[in-house]
């Protein structure tokens, strides 16, 4: 067994991860242990974009409303508020690091402004985006930051096993008890290696893989929820599991999520029979919030006996819809299906 130790110990190479490894490389040495390479990370799957209060017609109290409103009044008020606050200025961050969003000719001058779009529960057009790759764009910038900075080291296929405690180093010790580093599998050398370090963060993700069929990344299997709750952690809301409503239908391609972004800009959820249904369980209809549309889709399923419904964008113009989701796009025709002339089965 190898001993290392480090300042900082973040378990997790996601945007959560990276983010965390530059802002405390300033106090120190920092060490990212990652399950597999370093672009591994359900980061790098996010389609849609980022949500931030950047328009003037925009305001921090709609944000907070919407959200609080969309989380049917089970969120931590105090956290929304946080989040919704501070979000224009880790997007200044993101900027600063040389990320780059989708822009669009303002209406009214020959300047260019940040394209925004809508989501499900937004009341006004407030996500960053690039194309329909957003989460993909931003983590292979952020993690090409993180390799450019010295006192980060990025240990790649590292499985983490179990937290380590002071008492488990020192039975003897008397104070409170506290994490002071990790088990971790080396998988090229099937050995376990022991990480110490004054701060651990656990920035690994949730666990949608467990279930079979999901929109996540493989690698989110909980190993870090897990991890906490032996160690003593409170681990709370775990039943609040998101299934993203829209993911393609087709038997060769079981988990390719089809944004939301495409029903923010107008795509339609219908029936087999070309019906849209929304508007009736939902004034917001299909932009309606995720666990609503995906209630919803699940009833007119079970209603029908239909093993799917369908986004409809073919009301839309086809050179924008190719350019705005060149990836979606192009996924769909490899199974034979052009958004711009046909819906999607979701």
């Amino acid at each position: 067994m190898s001993v290392f130790k480090t300042d900082f110990l973040i378990i997790g190479s996601g945007l959560a991860g990276l983010v965390s490894a530059l802002k405390l490389s300033q106090l120190g040495s920092v060490t990212i242990l990652t399950k597999e390479n370093s672009s591994s990370a359900n980061s790098t799957w996010a389609q849609g974009g980022v949500a931030a209060v950047i328009s003037s017609e925009d305001s921090f109290e709609s944000h907070i409303s919407d959200t609080l409103t969309a989380g049917a009044g089970l969120c931590s008020e105090n956290t929304v508020s946080n989040y919704v606050t501070q979000a224009p200025e880790r997007i200044k961050d993101l900027v600063n690091w040389g990320i780059k969003f989708d822009r669009k000719k303002s209406p009214n001058s020959d300047n260019f402004e940040v394209d925004l779009t809508k989501e499900g529960g937004h009341s006004f057009r407030r996500i960053l985006h690039f194309e329909d790759s957003t989460g993909l764009h931003i983590h292979s910038h952020v993690l090409m930051k993180v390799k450019e900075t010295p006192n980060i080291k990025i240990m790649e296929n590292y499985f983490a096993i179990d937290l380590i405690m002071n008492k488990q180093i020192n039975p003897h010790d008397m104070s409170p008890s506290r994490c002071v580093g990790c088990y971790a599998l080396n998988k090229k050398s099937n050995l376990v290696d022991s990480f110490l370090a004054k701060e651990i963060i656990i920035a690994s993700g949730g666990a949608g893989k467990v279930y079979l069929y999901t929109t996540n990344w493989g690698g989110a299997t909980g190993d870090g929820i897990a991890m906490a709750f032996r160690a003593g952690a409170r681990v709370a809301n775990l039943e609040f599991m998101q299934f993203h409503p829209t993911c393609l239908y087709h038997p060769e391609s079981r988990n390719f999520l089809i944004s939301e972004a495409l029903r923010g800009e107008g795509g339609e959820l219908k029936t087999s029979s070309g019906v849209a249904f929304m508007k009736k369980y939902h004034p917001l209809g299909s932009l309606a919030p995720r666990d609503i549309v995906a209630r919803s889709i699940d009833a007119e399923m079970k209603k029908s006996g239909d093993k799917c419904v369908y986004l409809d964008m073919t009301h839309l113009d086809a050179d924008f819809l190719k350019t705005r989701f060149p990836a979606i796009y192009k996924k769909c025709l490899e199974y034979q299906i052009d958004l711009t002339k046909q819906p999607i089965p979701v």
